[in-house]
This record gives structure tokens, sequence and C-alpha cells, in this order.
């Protein structure tokens, strides 16, 4: 099985604004690979949501519930500085390395340009959905 990690935009965007990210929940959901999230990843989704995008705490918390069911939680035990100008970025990339994640999918720049870390490959959205088996 194919296992993933989605940044937080993926999450956002998936969540607020739907497309291509709401897809990749989708096929989450649909077991069509594992997706693996991690505390400091889930508080900063609902951090976003509640202040950026003015999110009411009841529809914040069913969409946070359902997201704890088709994801798999991680406990990530070693940080990381990878992402010196972006500590959410190493949040991610601890995640990613805790579940032994072969992919990072994001749309974050800074992790775009690492191009890989460790033996995980950094994906946009839909370059991680092509890879996937029909």
């Amino acid at each position: 099985m194919i296992r993933a990690t989605a940044d937080t935009n993926v999450y956002i965007s998936a969540l607020h604004f739907g497309g291509l990210p709401r897809q990749f929940l989708i096929a989450a959901h649909h077991k069509r690979f594992e997706l693996s999230i991690s505390p400091p990843i889930m508080d900063e989704t609902q951090r976003i949501l509640r202040e950026k995008f003015s999110w009411a705490e009841g529809t914040l918390q069913r969409q946070m519930l359902r997201l704890s069911h088709i994801t798999r939680m991680v406990y990530p035990a070693q940080t990381f500085d990878a992402v010196p100008t972006d500590a959410d970025d190493n949040r991610i990339l601890e995640c990613a390395a805790q579940a032994r994640a072969s992919f990072i999918v994001t749309g974050d720049n800074d992790l775009l340009r690492l191009g890989s870390f460790q033996t995980i490959r950094m994906l946009r959205v839909a370059e991680f959905m092509a890879l996937l088996p029909t």
C-alpha cells in the first residue's frame, strides 16, 4: 500500500475549497492509499480553519472527526530542522518519517524545493493522484 502524508495546505484546500485536494481525501477514504497525520498537523489545520476562514466550532469539530476516520494518527519521535524558515514544514517531515511514508503531498514551495527528504518524495496533489492505481 502506498503511504503518504499531506501538508496542512492540502487539508485546508480539501476541506474549505474542494477540487482535486478533496478528491485526494476521498481516495484516502476509499483506502486507495494510507494517509498519515500527526497532532501538530491536525492542530495547525484546525487553527487555520478557525482563524483565517472563521469556521464555526461545531463544523470544525465534525470535520476533524471525519478527518480522523480517514487518516492514521502517528506520533513523531524525531524532530527535524530541514526547513529552518518554517517550523511547521518540519512537522510535516516528522510525520512522514514516523509513518514511513513514501510521499509528502503539498503545495508548499519550501517543501517542493527540497524534492525529497530521506527517502520521501515531495509531490503536488495532481502528481500524487496520477500515481495512484485506478
